[in-house]
């Protein structure tokens, strides 16, 4: 077992004394782009290092010898607040002057407090009557990419995995970020607009979060080779099933609730931290 740790700056200070606390017999400085990193080769002991990580600030993991970025086969991302920093609808909301409304709901549907579908049906009511151009602003304006969210696709399409983007956010973003970024299969929710304004409804079937996990499912199915592991990153309690149906989840700037039941958690580094976890 080998113990991956990374953060914008790890000192050598805390990294000798991982070392001394985990028994490691080896350290390999990695390529870790947005921030360092390093893998503490066979550890003996795993006692203390997480709290200690916590402490110092520190991202840590406890990973197979064997977990190969070259198994990967498909890697599944939620959207808001895991590949971009933002919540798409409250930026939209706020265009609208209501987003102090649509944020509340928002967090409570991210912490798992009330079920996703009221929260979305609730949230995009409030958005009637807005034009599509606030959509534009959204995204010309204030959407952002992740840091090393590029970096981090980059890596797993280098070995052959498929990218999926999976969202409770809408396909006016996903769309264009699917173009942008060159993935290869997109699932979101659709806005219902009639003459250039939002009707305050969504089109067609809700994505929840039992419909991210099947899209992931199916993209399985379809790429996955023999011996190749499914990688699903999320950030909100809408992730979970998505997150339970891969081989690696993998938990980015989350809620405690996802963190508690994902394989592993980055915390302070970039997405493309996440390439770091793979030998």
């Amino acid at each position: 077992m080998d113990l991956v740790v990374q953060a914008p700056a790890v000192g050598t200070v805390e990294l000798n004394a991982l070392v001394e606390l985990t028994g490691a017999q080896g350290v390999t400085p990695l390529d870790g782009g947005g921030q360092q990193a390093y893998r503490l080769r066979r550890v003996q002991s795993r006692a203390g290092a997480p709290e200690f990580c916590a402490g110092a600030g520190l991202d840590c993991a406890f990973v197979p010898a064997d977990l190969a970025r070259e198994r990967v086969c498909v890697v599944a991302m939620d959207m808001d607040s895991t590949l971009i920093t933002i919540e798409c609808i409250d930026e939209i909301a706020d265009l609208q002057g209501i987003r102090a409304e649509v944020s509340a709901i928002t967090r409570s549907a991210m912490r798992g407090e009330i079920d996703f579908r009221e929260s979305l049906t609730r949230r995009v009511s409030l958005l009637a009557g807005l034009p599509v151009a606030a959509l534009e602003r959204v995204y010309d304006e204030r959407l952002r990419l992740s840091p090393g969210a590029e970096r981090m696709l980059a890596g797993f399409k280098a070995v052959g995995a498929k990218t999926l983007l999976v969202s409770g956010g809408f396909t006016f973003f996903t769309s264009r970020l699917e173009r942008r970024l060159g993935l290869d299969a997109t699932l979101a929710n659709e806005l219902d607009i009639v003459d250039g304004r939002l009707t305050g409804r969504i089109a067609g079937d809700i994505v929840d979060a039992q419909a991210k996990a099947a899209r992931l499912a199916a993209m399985r199915r379809e790429h996955g080779r023999g011996g190749g592991l499914v990688v699903a990153i999320g950030d909100g309690a809408n992730d979970l099933p998505m997150l339970h149906e891969a081989d690696v989840a993998i938990a980015y700037r989350a809620k405690p609730v996802v963190r508690a039941q994902a394989d592993y958690a980055l915390n302070v580094s970039g997405l493309d931290g996440v390439l770091n976890l793979f030998a």
